[in-house]
């Protein structure tokens, strides 16, 4: 049985993946878990998204094959198992324990939605609920298709996730491990070591988004005064297990890891038809122009086979900026990021520097060939000439600058990426160190 939950959070609070180890604890003496629960992030660019736009998916029957311990709950192991049997729970009976559970955990301006059934959705729900805005009618139209259930607070916008994120068959995957908090500390200062933090990034490079190693900054522990303490993201179960016995905090009340699709770029199209605001893309174009404006935000105009799209590096993304800065016209870039509806904007995620043009600067006036005296300008774009021999040249001397920008992949610093943003360890990748060291 597949049970989907989406939007109990609100910026003011709670979160859903703490709703997801309720709901898996509700059930831990019943029935077995199955395989990892799923926290699934939906497209970045929704306007009405809370904070990460992620639904949960848990599928709860009998267990065979592999058990593998994934979290614990009120000090008792949580384990999940790798197949199911041949045993289904009860819909309505699961129904009728989940929902108290939801009513109880949910933020009074959530829009909670609930899906259980014993089919998942088309895999193309979740690709549409990734990269797309997603009307409510879809995701009820497939519900019906498949005979699920659901339930829904408010105006139900939560059933679009939850059907979203059910649909999901990982092309990649990643894991996340979450930490909760005791209620008693919900919304108090966070405590914890961050050497502690830097120490487990260094151990175990499997992980990411923990650490950003230039600024000695924690980017794995939220602000807001949501339940979780903090969040370890990686490819590797084990190395996550190790990492949560390195990192030094304040008492933990419960943790659960999560299969997820966090880190996989899944929200970018490619090569589209056209581009469709509040939807992510990557495009290449050539660079023209850029500005830096009042903020410390930087915009830079590229050339395309869209045409003309104005990118955006903004304040948060801190010394990413710098590489926009040192753009050359005729450079040649493909961009990865959310397409803002106003101002229209290219927001960057990631970006791709293909080809460096060479670039000149003025040194003096060119030199007259005939009698090696120093030509004197014409006019604004008009050339020079020498007063002596009237001989012309319509450029000036130059010299060709050295460019310190490089062919490679830049992206942002730890703190300022995307949940679904590809880091580029991931990729095999790092950035050119022409551009780590000059940031320093």
């Amino acid at each position: 049985m597949y049970v989907a939950v989406d939007d109990t959070d609100s910026v003011s609070g709670n979160c859903t993946t703490f709703l997801a180890t309720e709901i898996i604890s509700e059930f831990r003496d019943e029935l077995d878990l199955i395989g990892y629960p799923r926290l699934v992030r939906l497209n970045p660019a929704t306007p009405w998204k809370t904070r990460g736009n992620g639904s949960l998916v848990m599928r709860f029957g009998k267990g065979i094959g592999k058990k593998v311990c994934i979290g614990n709950v009120d000090d008792r192991d949580i384990f999940c198992f790798e197949r199911m049997g041949t045993f289904e729970p009860d819909e309505n009976t699961v129904i009728s324990r989940i929902v108290p559970l939801i009513e109880k955990n949910s933020e009074p301006d959530a829009n909670p939605g609930l899906v259980v059934s014993r089919k998942r959705p088309s895999q193309s729900m979740y690709w549409r609920g990734v990269r797309t805005i997603l009307d409510k009618k879809a995701a009820e139209d497939e519900i019906e298709r498949i005979g699920a259930f659901k339930y829904e607070i408010g105006n139900g916008r939560g059933i679009i996730g939850a059907a979203c994120g059910m649909a999901w068959r990982p092309r990649d995957s990643t894991l996340e491990l979450l930490t909760y908090r005791p209620t008693g500390r919900w919304g108090t200062e966070r405590i914890f070591e961050p050497l502690s933090i830097r120490d487990m990034d260094t151990a175990l490079p499997s992980t990411f988004n923990s650490w950003e190693e230039r600024t000695q900054k924690v980017t794995m522990i939220p602000s807001t005064p949501c339940p979780i303490m903090y969040g370890l993201r990686g490819d590797s179960l084990r190395d996550l297990i190790k990492g949560k016995d390195i990192i030094r905090t304040e008492p933990i009340g419960r943790w659960m890891i999560f299969l997820t699709n966090q880190g996989t770029d899944d929200h970018i199209m490619n090569n589209p038809k056209q581009l469709i605001p509040n939807q992510s893309y990557y495009v290449e174009g050539r660079v023209v122009a850029g500005e830096h404006v009042t903020g410390g935000h930087v915009f830079t105009e590229i050339t395309t086979k869209y045409g003309s799209i104005t990118v955006g590096a903004y304040e948060p993304s801190k010394e990413f900026r710098y590489l926009f800065d040192n753009l050359s016209e005729g450079d040649t870039i493909g961009v990865m990021g959310e397409l803002r509806e106003e101002p229209r904007t290219l927001n960057a995620e990631k970006v791709k520097v293909i080809d460096v043009a060479d670039a000149y600067e003025k040194i003096s006036n060119p030199v007259c060939p005939g009698c090696g005296r120093t030509m004197e300008s014409v006019g604004r774009d008009k050339g020079y000439r020498c007063r002596r021999c009237h001989t012309s040249s319509p450029e000036p001397r130059l010299l060709r600058s050295v460019r310190w920008v490089r062919e490679g992949w830049y992206e942002p610093p730890a703190a300022a990426r995307r949940h679904l943003s590809k880091p580029l360890k991931r990729m095999g990748l790092e950035q050119p160190v022409d551009f780590v060291n000059r940031r320093i």
